[in-house]
């Protein structure tokens, strides 16, 4: 699974979420940093009030969360939506003996050659180093 960190840096390379059914993420505050939350129908459903939108936690009293905003949020991309995100840029995915490479065009033109042990890591260290 994707790190925070990975996904901290991201965001904050301006990644964008559009929340969906079936998105991962954590909540930003210490206490829950790292617990990964699914948005699904049934439970963690996205509303949007007075033109802001919040993830509405429904029907769950472990926290007592009602709802927590976007920008409490962090998305974590799941391995399909990242390789979305490099779109025509992912020339090729491979094993190899630390775990997986992934090989990007670079805005140059060059081929970048990202290596990491978990095939999501290496899809967003890709996207990173091609942007």
């Amino acid at each position: 699974m994707l790190s925070v960190d990975l996904a901290q840096r991201l965001a904050a390379a301006g990644v964008m979420w559009h929340p969906a059914p079936g998105d991962r993420f954590t909540i930003t505050a210490e206490q829950l940093l790292g617990d990964v939350f699914w948005i699904s129908e049934l439970t963690i459903e996205l509303h949007h009030y007075g033109g802001q939108s919040v993830l509405g936690f429904n029907g769950t009293t472990e926290w007592a969360l009602d709802s927590v905003s976007l920008d409490q949020a962090l998305w974590i991309p799941r391995e399909d939506q990242l390789r979305e995100l490099l779109g025509d840029r992912l020339l090729s995915v491979h094993r190899n003996a630390a775990g997986w490479r992934v090989v990007t065009q670079g805005i140059g033109g060059d081929a970048l050659d990202t290596d990491d042990a978990d095939l999501e890591c290496a899809y967003a260290r890709a996207l990173l180093a091609a942007t």
